[in-house]
């Protein structure tokens, strides 16, 4: 890299900073501080679950937050906020897995993640937990959109109208791709299962 080169990124990185200066931030620090604080653990294992990747997931959870402060919506309501930050999530982690999309996803740490999720009002006995991690593994192998339809319907209990805001489809087809989704993980889960003690 030459001098030049080294200049003209630096005056490219000024001129970003310059301009996200003017953007108006939506929320003043202490609603933002309050709705981080009911979100980010939601988001995350949301991210979590469609990187597979939980240093990946720290990452995007950053940048979503940062798009969201940036973007100047107004949004009525915590409801619209919530849609609109997952939404948000869910493109950069498309975009991401756009990126990568010569290799196929894969859950990278399966066993740290899920038990250092895992509510400590679950049962983990052996069985509980292999199940976990044979249900955390077949998700990986998953479409990110799929991933992504799959938490926000079972585990975050969204309806279909929220999912299909988040994911960006049509209202009408959520069923059908729900249906598909699930059947595409059950299909991951029989070899899995079959093969096991």
């Amino acid at each position: 890299m030459t001098l030049r080169d080294a200049a003209a990124i630096d005056a490219a990185a000024r001129a970003e900073l310059d301009a996200d200066a003017d953007v108006p931030l939506q929320m003043d620090e202490a609603s933002f501080r309050d709705f981080y604080g009911r979100t980010a653990r939601a988001l995350w294992l949301y991210l979590a679950r469609l990187t597979g990747d939980r240093h990946a997931a720290e990452d995007l959870l950053q940048e979503a937050y940062y798009r969201f402060l940036r973007s100047g919506a107004r949004l009525d309501g915590d409801v619209h906020r919530r849609r609109y930050l997952f939404r948000i999530a869910t493109n950069l982690a498309r975009d991401r897995w756009r990126r990568q999309s010569a290799r196929p996803a894969t859950v990278a740490e399966p066993a740290e993640t899920v038990a250092a999720h895992v509510p400590a009002s679950l049962d983990l006995s052996a069985g509980r937990y292999d199940r976990r991690l044979d249900l955390s593994r077949a998700l990986g192998h998953l479409r990110p959109r799929d991933r992504a339809m799959l938490w926000l319907a079972y585990a975050l209990g969204a309806s279909h109208r929220e999912i299909a805001e988040v994911v960006n489809v049509d209202p009408g087809s959520v069923k059908t791709l729900l249906m598909r989704a699930r059947r595409r993980l059950a299909a991951r889960l029989r070899p899995a299962r079959g093969g096991g003690s």
